[in-house]
């Protein structure tokens, strides 16, 4: 008897890698996952979910090819105008634009009306986490830190003095500091009626706002302030809290509220068997059943998701999660993945596939099937990257209208969360917003990505100033600025995120105390940092800073200008000298290949990079983006020339090796010649920048990702 996979097409000798399903061919890995494992206890059968993707395929799939053609139209008009222009030295102008369609009118003042969102999304402000999917491990962290201790978080990093622990011991004068201020704190955020947290032996403590009081798990106390919880761990018996007046042992504090587990940039995602592990990844976290095992100081450990806290009130029972919200980010608009092909042997659209496949998995929380809730509103929270425009939301809005009906949800069950993050987007906000005014849950700038399109947006207007000083410019605070009034002029406040970017340096934690607090002043409800030990200290952030009030406060101001946001961060006559050349390209080269070795050689697609001073940031395809775009840029005005770019890649890739001498999975590439794959990748992204969609990176990774995993 033929088993169901070869009725439906496939190969008796299994020689071939695909299945038809509905027209469409499927790899085998694929299908076998969807068909056993992300069907299972859905009510929905093979047939029918084959079948409506195949419908979602065929009626969106050239609407997005359109969209895509637009964005190519409108640069090319903007190019055409800078030709024409070229002693300008402006962008493009706002008339101009909006002659061409790139800005569409200004819609009627209107509030969003998003509804069943979870109070990590419409109500506290906290921290947020991205996550790559395909590390189990990272992701389950990312997971867990919903609570983290304060005191390691104070402890292990540079946070409390600049300094890190010395030596393998415990140090009794760190730890002194690291009580200290973390009581201090507790003075400070929710304090006790009279005297200091340093003076407290224990008991219930009598605060000075008995309602921050909620209640205890065994001896530990539970206080809340500005929506977050605290956890005073009391343990007598442990060597910390012995030696305390109050046994206090810790302090836990509810950190990360919200994660994003990415399926974008952060993911090395090129053929079927990347996304088959990446769904994979995404139905174990989103049921509670992932697990990663993993070595220890020589001990073999198994990591899972943490179980929910409960707490005894005067009103009974508190029942408080144990992980954070988990949010999905699917594709953008651009990619194909050979993973699904239609009848006559294209690709599909990527984020088509996504839409379906993640939306179709979280329909294991809808109907409780894993061991714990994530949304317990019954939302399906899905970040959108990488939309130029409304007309492209609108796109993604209609895309999950047809999700929902397919999969038998109600409208508006999958909600959308849109990156601000393209220049066409930022500057279109509103209408963007309006779009998808049933949906959204969120909007977060995207400084790295926005950058990268600014450059290639207006790559023939003149050189671009050097990296460092673009973050300087005059449209960076009118895009943040712009970001929180539009947010907060379309009802945000109490109903949806308004997020803000990625601290990028891990090592840095001193620096990201004293600075990040900015994010949570400027009204925002959330922001991203770069690991769970980060996401515990940038907690504090939302203690000392009251969101909702500085929400209030900038509720009545005007919306930073257009033009400001549409002045291009030009050079404007600057005469480098050779040595800053060399430095700028230098710079760039060596972080292009420090992140592009790992990806082509090692299907990385977010780490800890050194960058040319040694200091470790957290990269992804926005920051490659940036850096090709800016070299791209600088090729374009004869700044510098190829043989410039050779001379820096040969000069880098010998760094880069250096840098990454200890670790036994890299492959050096001073040593491979004119064939090393990374280089290769690098210098595709540099010399042909300007001819790449957007300026976007993933179709060069993706070709020579794919090319090593061939080899």
């Amino acid at each position: 008897m033929l088993t169901d996979l070869q009725a439906q097409g496939a190969s008796p000798d299994g020689g071939d890698e695909t299945v038809e399903r509905a027209g469409l061919r499927v790899d085998r890995t694929l299908a076998g996952f969807v068909e056993a494992e992300a069907l299972s206890g859905t009510g929905i059968e093979p047939a029918a979910f084959w079948s409506g993707l195949a419908d979602l395929i065929a009626r969106f799939g050239p609407r997005n090819q359109q969209l895509l053609d637009t964005r190519d139209e409108l640069q090319a008009k903007i190019d055409a105008w800078h030709r024409a222009n070229s002693s300008a030295g402006t962008g493009a102008p706002e008339a101009f634009l909006r002659e061409i369609g790139y800005l569409v009118p200004e819609p009627s003042p209107f509030k969003i009306t998003t509804a069943n969102t979870d109070s990590e999304i419409a109500e506290v402000a906290g921290a947020q986490l991205v996550v790559p999917v395909l590390n189990a491990r990272f992701l389950l962290n990312a997971a867990n830190a919903r609570w983290g201790s304060l005191y390691d978080a104070l402890y292990g990093t540079d946070a409390l003095d600049g300094t890190l622990p010395q030596g393998k011991g415990y140090d009794e004068e760190r730890g002194a500091k690291v009580i200290a201020w973390a009581k201090a704190f507790l003075d400070e955020t929710v304090p006790l009626k009279s005297g200091s947290w340093t003076d407290f032996t224990g008991g219930n403590p009598e605060l000075a706002d008995p309602a921050q009081f909620i209640g205890q798990r065994g001896d530990n106390l539970l206080l809340r302030h500005n929506g977050l919880h605290i956890e005073i761990v009391i343990d007598r018996s442990s060597p910390i809290g012995g030696k305390d007046a109050g046994g206090i042992a810790d302090v836990e504090l509810e950190a990360a509220l919200t994660t994003i587990v990415d399926l974008e940039d952060s993911v090395a995602a090129v053929d079927a068997a990347d996304k088959a592990d990446a769904y994979r990844n995404w139905l174990g976290i989103v049921r509670s059943d992932l697990t990663a095992e993993f070595s220890k100081g020589g001990e073999r450990m198994v990591r899972s998701a943490n179980p929910d806290r409960r707490y005894v009130t005067d009103g009974g029972e508190l029942v408080l999660p144990g992980r954070s919200l988990l949010l999905v980010r699917n594709v953008g608009h651009l990619m194909r993945n050979p993973a699904i092909r239609t009848a006559d042997g294209a690709e599909v659209f990527e984020g088509i596939m996504d839409a379906a496949i993640t939306a179709l998995i979280a329909m294991h929380d809808l109907k409780g099937l894993g061991r714990n809730k994530n949304s317990r509103t019954g939302s399906i929270y899905v970040v959108k990257p990488k939309m130029h425009g409304p007309a492209e939301c609108a796109f993604t809005n209609d895309l999950f209208d047809a999700v929902e009906d397919m999969l038998g949800l109600t409208r508006n069950t999958i909600k959308v969360g849109v990156m601000d993050e393209e220049r066409r987007t930022s500057a279109n906000l509103a209408a963007c917003i309006e779009a998808v005014k049933t949906r959204v849950f969120f909007i977060n700038t995207g400084f790295l990505d926005r950058t990268g399109d600014e450059i290639h947006t207006s790559m023939l207007a003149g050189p671009m100033l050097r990296k460092a000083e673009i973050k300087q410019a005059q449209w960076i605070k009118a895009y943040e600025d712009r970001n929180v009034q539009i947010g907060l002029a379309c009802g945000f406040a109490g109903r949806a995120q308004i997020g803000k970017g990625m601290w990028a340096a891990p090592d840095r934690m001193q620096a990201m105390l004293a600075e990040k607090i900015g994010h949570p002043q400027s009204g925002a409800t959330t922001a991203w940092v770069p690991s769970p030990t980060a996401a515990v200290l940038h907690a504090t952030h939302y203690h000392r800073c009251d969101v909702k009030a500085r929400q209030a406060l900038r509720a009545g101001e005007g919306i930073a200008p257009l033009s400001a946001l549409l002045t291009v961060p030009l050079a404007d006559g600057k005469n480098w000298s050779d040595e800053e050349i060399r430095e700028e390209v230098d710079n760039n080269v060596q972080g292009i290949l420090g992140y592009v070795v790992r990806w082509i050689d090692q299907g990385v697609g977010c780490s800890k990079v050194p960058d040319i001073h040694d200091i470790g940031l957290m990269e992804d395809r926005a920051t490659l983006r940036i850096s090709s775009q800016h070299l791209a840029n600088w090729l374009e005005h004869g700044v510098i020339c190829r043989d410039d770019i050779e001379a820096a890649l040969r000069r880098m890739a010998e760094v880069v090796d250096r840098q990454n001498a200890g670790d036994a999975a890299y492959r050096p590439m001073a040593a491979r010649g004119p064939d090393c794959l990374p280089i290769k990748a690098a210098r595709m992204l540099i010399l042909e920048g300007r001819a790449q969609p957007s300026g976007y990176t993933e179709p060069v990774l993706h070709r020579i990702r794919l090319e090593a995993k061939g080899e």
